[in-house]
């Protein structure tokens, strides 16, 4: 089986190339990825110089670089801006890459007439539940530029299998951490800052609830999905580890032995989502369940960017720019 990722030298696309290589041996990767600021070779390891691996730079919103599908069985799509942050600042390249990235890929993939194309969405597109956990059947009510983007991609997605009958398989994971996550993110953003003692930014209250799911769990729920998921149909991966964002950042301190005085309360973000939460019966049918409880999952990764400092280091240095602008009046 030849699998052409999207997105395969970011955060979850640099896992799941890792996760295929060691459960599909036999599997052949192509890699399509613009390396951005949030993606790198560096973020593939050894895997980067796998014979298994090919490694294309490229944009998916160009049609040429989309014509990466050919000869592939598989696509999965994970290529995204992803930050709400960057989406809030400047909507734009949101728009184009989540969007019309999709547009290319979904119809290079109808040309390559593909036996699944996996597109990856986001808990974010139902917006916030509010004393509720949304099933796949909810109305899709995005909040922000990035989530609303997303929630087109999702639809345009569908649209596809309706419409051309190209086998579509959607999958909406909740709130993701782990290896390699651009220290955009709270994680890996807060460990750089509080191993500096340097203050972390907390929005408002900091009382949002997040279901974190650890990498390797979405891994393997996306190659479920994958392989026995029902063409047409979203799948909600849940992770059932709903925390507010505080006691995410006082384990976190608490694994760094920092003092819990380098948190500062700023400014909310606008149109902040106070919740995310979802069912997960359908992919549960399927026979997934995450395995990494929360505690144990969040403690190993944060353990896991202090003992890579270098790479978080050089990470946090591409997008310093965008930090300094974002925070500068929080």
């Amino acid at each position: 089986m030849r699998y052409l990722i999207t997105g395969g030298c970011g955060f979850i696309g640099c896992n799941l190339v890792r996760f295929l290589l060691a459960n599909r041996p036999q599997a052949q990767i192509r890699i399509l990825d613009k390396l951005t600021y949030a993606g790198s070779l560096a973020n593939l390891g050894e895997a980067a110089g796998d014979a298994r691996v090919e490694v294309i730079e490229g944009d998916i919103c160009d049609p040429d670089a989309a014509q990466a599908t050919r000869d592939c069985e598989v696509v999965m799509h994970l290529a995204a801006e992803s930050h709400v942050d960057r989406s809030i600042f400047g909507a734009e390249q949101a728009v184009r890459t989540n969007f019309e990235g999709t547009f290319r890929m979904l119809e290079a993939a109808r040309e390559a007439q593909v036996q699944r194309f996996l597109h990856m969405s986001t808990d974010e597109v139902y917006g916030a539940a509010e004393g509720v956990s949304f099933d796949e059947n909810d109305p899709l009510m995005a909040r922000n530029p990035y989530s609303a983007t997303k929630a087109g991609a999702d639809r345009l997605a569908r649209a596809y299998w309706v419409t051309y009958d190209l086998p579509v398989l959607i999958t909406r994971p909740a709130n993701n951490y782990g290896p390699y996550q651009y220290p955009e993110k709270l994680v890996p953003l807060f460990v750089y800052k509080a191993l500096r003692d340097e203050p972390l930014p907390v929005y408002g209250d900091g009382m949002q609830v997040r279901d974190w799911l650890h990498v390797e769990d979405h891994c393997r729920a996306t190659l479920l999905v994958l392989e026995k998921g029902e063409p047409g149909e979203a799948y909600n991966i849940p992770a059932h580890n709903e925390r507010p964002n505080m006691a995410t950042i006082r384990l976190l301190l608490d694994e760094l032995g920092k003092p819990e005085s380098l948190i500062s309360h700023v400014e909310d973000r606008p149109g902040h989502d106070v919740r995310y939460s979802m069912k997960g019966d359908r992919i549960m049918k399927l026979g997934w369940r995450p395995e990494l409880e929360w505690e144990a999952g969040m403690r190993r990764a944060v353990r896991w960017f202090a003992d890579n400092l270098d790479w978080l280091d050089s990470s946090y240095q591409r997008g310093q720019e965008f930090f300094e602008k974002w925070y500068q009046n929080r």
